[in-house]
């Protein structure tokens, strides 16, 4: 059986005495890109001093900012490849699927914290809470600022919602590896699968 942790042990102190940085409405562009460079160059130290415990908004906030940038991404892209390699793309389904998924980014991000936070619950205890996961989801998107970039994209997502995760559940929650593990994995597959098809059902709609 899994390890079940009480709540005074649950969340992992700060180790290095500095808070992991944060999304501020204030500084948009400054906080972003500090969060950004945490993700990805110091991701293990990022939540390890990472606070569980927090508001919502600001991440909600960081998750619309990085759909914002990776949509304008996105529709230079399949300009580019419009226009260079003449590809069967309808540019305007390309801004549309964009702009929806701008829209609903928080919300998808929310869905997915969901079927994580089922995970974590099932295998590390009950305490855990909504607040929590989707404050270290919605930091891991982060990374997703890299999906509009061919074969970027896949190892964007891996990164995002499985070696960032996996990272996160460990800290916070002070899970052994292995039990970390299989929690990252247990949350990974359903939400990959439901963001596959929601891939191909946005493909289908952009195609010519």
């Amino acid at each position: 059986m899994f390890p079940q942790y009480s709540l005074p042990t649950l969340y992992n102190p700060l180790v290095e005495g500095a808070k992991s940085p944060e999304f501020d409405p204030k500084r948009p562009v400054a906080s972003a890109v500090a969060v950004l460079r945490a993700v990805f160059f110091a991701p293990r130290s990022f939540y390890l001093n990472f606070t569980a415990e927090g508001p919502l908004r600001e991440p909600a906030l960081f998750v619309l900012l990085v759909s914002a940038v990776s949509g304008v991404l996105s529709t230079v892209v399949n300009l580019i490849s419009a226009t260079i390699f003449e590809t069967g793309v309808s540019l305007p389904g390309v801004a549309v699927s964009n702009l929806a998924f701008f829209v609903l980014s928080p919300i998808l991000v929310g869905a997915a914290a969901g079927v994580y936070l089922l995970s974590v619950r099932t295998f590390i205890g009950p305490e855990a809470k909504f607040r929590e996961v989707y404050r270290l989801l919605a930091y891991a998107y982060g990374a997703m600022i890299l999906f509009p970039f061919p074969i970027l994209n896949a190892l964007a997502f891996t990164y995002a919602t499985f070696i960032l995760m996996l990272l996160g559940i460990r800290s916070v929650y002070r899970a052994s590896f292995l039990t970390a593990l299989i929690t990252a994995l247990a949350g990974f597959v359903p939400v990959a699968l439901a963001f596959i098809y929601l891939l191909v059902v946005i493909n289908g709609l952009v195609a010519r």
